[in-house]
């Protein structure tokens, strides 16, 4: 059992957000470039929120990304094997005890149901990030994934149905089954799991960060289609705003507008607003270069007014049917060792791993 520990809302204060490099073997090779750029924006960010950045990256890239960062960008380099750069899905997810010490927790990932070969993400935080942190990374051989699961302050977890059922996870593993589960590993103290809302073209079965966040004082931020009545979405994101109120009464909601993006195909992209990071006092929320932008950024200062909303152009990061959130894992303060951090207050260094 986890005791006392808890899995870190998204709002505790943060040492260090993870990422992943593109590298040409991932999916983002069409827009290689375009991507780099998007990350090298979020990572500026993140600095600028006071927190550095743990980067994982393919051996042969680590010259050319060095060359590309500022001197003294806070970003420890990690020269790694890696499939994609999901890292929301296979990086570690933190639980803190009541002294505010954070532990390390992993389940077993395996490209959302066995749709994309991950057996090198599946093995990252074993490999290269777990030594970084003072406790021993726990792991469990169920499979989710941390974009599956939204918490808030009172232990409270958010996930869907949709993603959770999908038998090729954890085959006909119940809904109870779960709860048990995370329970035990997550230290939560209620789940609900959502029954309604999904994207079209989200390869997660409807992962809970594209759909509803916790804010710190009691609110839901809901990707919502209240601007697009004749959407496709429509009523399935009406039904979800509906079952929050059911299953969450206390809660005031806050409605994302949706946008309309289709990829070169006419794919219809899933483009949410609520697949944001939270960085200390900061929201970087993606935009998509949309008319729909400035509502969303008027209804996260809304929904956060204690935060700076940060706007990052993410168009490029929907290309591959996922967003700001999907690419990143922050790691809460007291979770990794007083090395790691000094290391990170250096500038840009290479990762020596002990």
């Amino acid at each position: 059992m986890q005791g006392n520990r808890t899995m870190a809302p998204e709002w505790h204060d943060i040492d260090a957000v993870m990422l992943a490099w593109p590298h040409a073997q991932t999916d983002w090779a069409p827009w290689l470039e375009e991507a780099r750029s998007t990350y090298l924006n979020v990572i500026a960010a993140v600095n600028r929120f006071n927190a550095g950045v743990i980067l994982l990256c393919a051996a042969d890239d680590v010259d050319s990304l060095k060359s590309r960062l500022p001197d003294d960008a806070r970003v420890l380099i990690v020269p790694a094997i890696f499939n994609d750069t999901w890292m929301r899905d296979y990086g570690f997810i933190t639980c803190k005890d009541a002294q505010g010490i954070g532990y390390p927790v992993e389940f077993r990932f395996n490209g959302w149901g066995n749709k994309f070969n991950a057996s090198e993400d599946n093995l990252a935080n074993q490999r290269y990030l777990a030594s970084m942190c003072n406790a021993a990374l726990r792991s469990s051989p169920v499979v989710a994934e941390g974009g599956a699961l939204e918490i808030d302050e009172d232990g409270h977890l958010l996930s869907t149905a949709q993603c959770l059922l999908n038998p090729e996870r954890n085959g006909d593993m119940s809904l109870s089954a779960y709860e048990d589960t995370f329970k035990d590993m997550l230290g939560c103290t209620k789940v609900t799991v959502l029954q309604h809302g999904h994207l079209e073209g989200d390869d997660t079965d409807g992962h809970i960060d594209t759909l509803v966040r916790f804010t710190p004082d009691k609110g839901l931020v809901i990707q919502a289609s209240n601007n697009r009545p004749q959407d496709s979405h429509h009523e399935g994101l009406k039904a979800l705003c509906d079952e929050c109120a059911l299953e969450l009464p206390e809660h005031e909601q806050f409605h994302l507008p949706l946008p309309y993006i289709e990829n070169e195909e006419g794919d219809r992209l899933p483009a949410s607003y609520a697949n944001y990071l939270i960085c200390n006092k900061a929201i970087l929320l993606p935009v998509y270069g949309q008319p729909e932008d400035d509502e969303a950024i008027a209804v996260i200062q809304k929904a956060y007014p204690e935060h700076s909303v940060e706007p990052i152009d993410c168009s490029v990061l929907v290309k591959q049917y996922g967003s700001l959130h999907c690419i990143s894992m922050q790691v809460p303060t007291h979770t990794l060792k007083d090395s790691i951090i000094a290391t990170l207050k250096k500038g840009v260094s290479l990762h020596a791993p002990n």
